[in-house]
């Protein structure tokens, strides 16, 4: 059933009405009415009240007071995106400007979606959102960097590249031959396993061989198996753009909204739904499933690694009236840049770098 039945019985004049008064909303935030609309059209202020009422009447259009203007629903933005708004794509010029900025601080993910982050707040006016991969995969190779005499950086390789970095403490006698032998040794054993499958047996293993291995060498291999897998996590840059002059009058609706971003359960919701999505996803109003917040947008694509899976994702939720026709081409470009890396960096390439 087409989902917006009804609406193709618009004519080009309706249609042109609708348009300009979303497209007006969009930049003002505030009702539209029809003696700004007669300025731009060839009509009375009275024939253009009499096409709003009709585009009210479709559930397109509301007037949030008694003899304001319109502004468009949650259905009339559903209604201008899928059927009117003309997405294009970024000039080459654009799409290397924001590979260079978002590439900046190396090769190191972590790095790379922190600035991903940054830069769709930026572009979008509003809160970006970065759902990061799952730290619990089959690693390529483990080593300890020592940092200063009592730090050390935990380097782990998965088979998909994405390096994960962690400082740990050092116990004190440590020495340079210590930490590359127990990078060695946890890298033999867990080639191709996860950190989960192999705990077990790499402890009775170098529980059975401690004299032989040394007590802290012994110790630096369980510190290294003591770093918990992740569940993915949330890159949240740019919240305070939620807090936008449209917002201030409905603070409770913020504050839910705040607590929901900072759920764990969120995650793995947000990677459900990009990774069924096939693409970008819009989302407006109630029909977001993870929020579920009225009087917000959520913009989500999921980007993938070296086989294709999807691992991650990146999006934006801010106020409706944003700028869909820069922000869903500037989000697909986006996957497209972490995708790429991520899969230069399982062809081997990565950067030790501290997070």
């Amino acid at each position: 059933m087409n989902k917006h039945r009804g609406f193709a019985d618009l004519d080009d004049r309706a249609r042109d009405i609708f348009r300009r008064i979303v497209d007006t909303y969009m930049v003002s935030g505030e009702p539209v009415g029809s003696r700004t609309l007669s300025k731009s059209f060839d009509l009375s202020p009275a024939s253009i009240r009499n096409v709003m009422a009709d585009l009210e009447d479709l559930g397109l259009l509301r007037a949030p007071h008694i003899s304001a203007g319109r502004m468009p629903t949650d259905l009339g933005l559903r209604y201008f995106i899928d059927g009117i708004l003309e997405v294009g794509n970024l000039s080459p010029a654009e799409r290397a400007a924001m590979e260079a900025e978002c590439l900046t601080d190396g090769s190191d993910i972590s790095s790379v979606l922190e600035q991903a982050g940054r830069i769709m707040s930026g572009l979008s006016a509003s809160a970006s959102l970065v759902v990061a991969p799952k730290a619990d995969k089959p690693i390529r190779h483990i080593e300890f960097v020592s940092v200063e005499s009592s730090r050390a950086l935990v380097v782990i390789v998965p088979e998909d590249g994405i390096v994960e970095n962690r400082l740990m403490s050092l116990p004190p006698g440590i020495t340079p031959d210590m930490l590359k032998r127990a990078g060695a040794f946890l890298s033999e054993r867990l080639y191709g396993r996860t950190i989960t499958e192999m705990k077990q047996s790499i402890l009775e293993e170098i529980r059975a061989r401690e004299s032989e291995l040394g007590t802290l060498t012994t110790r630096m291999i369980e510190e290294g198996l003591a770093i918990k897998a992740g569940n993915g996590k949330l890159i949240v840059r740019g919240s305070a753009n939620l807090l936008s002059p449209d917002a201030l009058n409905d603070l409770e609706r913020i504050r839910t909204l705040m607590e929901q971003l900072e759920s764990k359960e969120t995650v793995s919701k947000l990677l459900g739904e990009a990774a069924g999505a096939g693409g970008v996803k819009i989302y407006i109003g109630a029909e977001n499933p993870v929020f579920r917040s009225e009087g917000h947008t959520m913009i989500l694509t999921p980007y993938t690694n070296g086989t294709n899976a999807v691992v991650g994702a990146i999006g934006v939720i801010g106020p409706t009236r944003l700028d869909y026709a820069k922000i869903i081409p500037s989000i697909n470009v986006m996957a497209d840049i972490i995708s790429r890396k991520i899969r230069s960096l399982s062809d081997g390439s990565f950067a030790a770098r501290p997070q």
